[in-house]
């Protein structure tokens, strides 16, 4: 950024996404917060506040559930587990569930796999409608970027969410989209000549396509999914003794590194 950048921004912010005139109004996106939109659905809000955009009400319960369907409060599930470990050592609900989000942020699980994916199915939409084959697109994929995300899943063969978020779209009429259709097909393929499975990440994402989001959006969006199933793992042990979430004693460790130090 140049110094005459610098120097336009340095005593004014020119914004049209939001403002607090206090003891006035609020506004967002150039709508009064509290008249024009306090009776939405938050989640009308928040995509609002993402897009500019407003969503049907099938559109907006269709991705409310994509937060339902992964509120899982297992404390085995990575985020889960260090708000776990939070609530145990008794830190504060934010910072705990705050540090459990940080990890909803992975390599192979949660935001950025599935932000992955929703980049695969609009840039292999594109290629189709050039006049290129299903199959060349998946393998040159596999080739250049050695993973679909979507199909495959750590630790699981196959993903339980996935007929329930289909169940669900259909009765949303949702269930007839092209890119949920080409994301069947994309399946088929890796189910025929790889033996992958579907996960929630390719349903997920092609409903959102379907929808419209682009892959920034929809990362936005997803980013607090996973606080459903962390807050609870947090209550649960923090209203458990201090430090019994799974204590291990130092005769439990294997330990066949170097000698070990002398302290």
């Amino acid at each position: 950024m140049s110094n005459i950048q610098l120097q336009t921004h340095e005593n004014n912010w020119q914004t049209r996404i939001g403002k607090a005139f206090l003891c006035d109004r609020a506004v967002l996106r150039g709508r009064d917060l509290h008249h024009e939109l306090g009776d939405w659905n938050w989640f009308a809000v928040y995509l609002y506040g993402i897009t500019g955009r407003e969503f049907s009400e099938n559109q907006i319960k269709m991705l409310a559930y994509f937060w339902i369907a992964t509120s899982y409060a297992d404390p085995s599930i990575w985020p889960n587990h260090v708000a776990a470990l939070g609530g145990t050592v008794r830190s504060t609900a934010s910072l705990s569930c705050m540090a459990g989000l940080a990890l909803g942020e992975a390599s192979i699980y949660g935001r950025r796999p599935e932000k992955r994916a929703l980049d695969f199915f609009y840039r292999t939409r594109e290629s189709l409608s050039k006049g290129e084959a299903l199959a060349e697109l998946i393998e040159r994929e596999l080739i250049e970027r050695k993973t679909i995300y979507g199909y495959g899943r750590p630790l699981a063969k196959i993903d339980e969410r996935v007929p329930h978020t289909l169940v669900m779209a259909k009765k949303l009429g949702l269930d007839g989209g092209q890119y949920l259709q080409l994301a069947k097909e994309v399946y088929h393929y890796l189910k025929n000549n790889k033996g992958l499975s579907i996960n929630i990440s390719a349903i997920n994402t092609a409903l959102v396509a379907d929808i419209g989001l682009s892959p920034e959006e929809y990362q936005l969006f997803l980013t607090p999914c996973f606080i459903t199933g962390i807050a609870p793992c947090y209550v649960d042990t923090r209203d458990k003794p201090e430090g019994a979430f799974f204590p291990m004693r130092c005769s439990s460790i294997a330990y066949q590194g170097k000698p070990k130090r002398v302290w």
